[in-house]
C-alpha cells in the first residue's frame, strides 16, 4: 500500500457554508477556507479502492474522523498501514495530522428496508438548524440529484482522481455518496458556518453515471459538546429512488461555539 498524495482543492468556495470561504473562515480562527470533509473523505477512499477495486464499492466499509482543517492548495497525503484484514487511514497536510479512518472489506450484508427511511420532501421553507427543527426521530428528504457525465468529469476532475475505473465503468465516487449526508441536511434547515466531523460508512451497491442520487435519513442525536451543538445523522443514499447505494452514520456541528459566541 503506496501513500496518496493530492492535491488538496476547496470546492465549496461559493457554498452557501461560509466555513469555506476564506475571510469567514479566517475570522473564526482557521488560515482560510476548509477542504470540505466529503472531499478529504474522497481523497481517503483512493487506497482501498486502488487495493479492492469495484468490490469495495460494492460492499466495503468506511469510517473517518476529521480533526483539524486541509486547505486550498495545499498537499495532503493519505497514509494507509496494514490492520489485520483491512487498513487504517491517515491524512497529514502541511507537516499536520488532519484526518483519520479505516476501510475494510467484510462479508455483504443486506440493506435496510426501503420503509425505515420513508420519503420526505424538503421543506418549502427552511428553519433555522436548532434542536427544535432537528428533533430525535425526525425524517429528512432531499431532491435527488441526477449524476449525469457534465457532473461526473467536474467532479473527478475536482478531485484530482488518479484511479480510471470511475471513468472507464462510469461509476459514481464514494465521495459523492458521503456529500448526500451533507445534503440533506442543508436541504431542511438553514446553516451558518458548520462542520462535518465524521462518518461511518457501508457500501451495498455501486451506482452509476445516469443514476440520480439521494439522502434519506433520521435524526438520531442532538445535543451539546464542549459549547458546540452536533446532529447526527442515519442516512441511507439511494439511486433511482430504490436502489440502496450505501449507509452513513453522519456527525456535524451545525453552530460551532465561535459562531454561537460572535452572534
Amino acid at each position: 500500500m503506496q501513500t496518496y498524495r493530492v492535491h488538496a482543492y476547496n470546492t465549496a468556495q461559493e457554498s452557501e457554508n461560509k466555513i469555506h470561504d476564506d475571510t469567514v473562515a479566517k475570522r473564526f480562527g482557521f488560515t482560510g477556507g476548509l477542504v470540505p470533509g466529503v472531499d478529504v473523505y474522497a481523497y481517503m477512499t483512493q487506497p482501498p479502492v486502488a487495493r479492492w477495486g469495484r468490490a469495495w464499492l460494492e460492499r466495503g466499509t468506511a469510517e473517518c474522523r476529521f480533526g483539524r482543517p486541509v486547505y486550498d492548495g495545499k498537499f495532503a497525503d493519505v497514509v494507509p498501514s496494514a490492520d489485520g484484514d483491512g487498513m487504517t487511514l491517515q491524512v497529514t497536510s502541511d507537516g499536520l495530522d488532519c484526518a483519520t479512518g479505516r476501510a475494510d472489506f467484510p462479508a455483504a450484508e443486506a440493506p435496510p428496508s426501503l420503509s425505515a427511511f420513508p420519503h420526505r420532501a424538503p421543506p418549502a421553507q427552511r428553519p433555522p438548524a436548532s434542536a427544535t427543527s432537528l428533533p430525535v426521530g425526525a425524517f429528512l428528504g432531499m431532491t435527488p440529484v441526477r449524476y449525469d457525465e457534465e457532473l461526473a468529469a467536474k467532479y473527478l476532475r475536482d478531485l484530482r482522481e488518479t484511479l480510471p475505473l470511475y471513468d472507464a465503468e462510469k461509476l459514481v465516487h464514494p465521495g459523492l455518496i458521503l456529500r448526500m449526508g451533507n445534503w440533506v441536511l442543508s436541504a431542511n434547515v438553514t446553516l451558518g458556518p458548520w462542520i462535518h466531523v465524521g462518518s461511518q460508512v457501508r457500501h451495498f451497491a455501486t451506482g452509476s453515471v445516469g443514476d440520480t442520487i439521494e439522502g434519506r435519513a433520521q435524526v438520531v442525536a442532538n445535543y451539546a459538546h464542549k459549547g458546540h451543538k452536533f446532529v447526527e445523522l442515519d442516512v441511507l443514499v439511494l439511486a433511482n429512488g430504490h436502489k440502496p447505494l450505501a449507509r452513513i452514520r453522519h456527525t456535524a456541528i451545525y453552530l460551532p461555539r465561535q459562531v454561537a459566541e460572535a452572534a
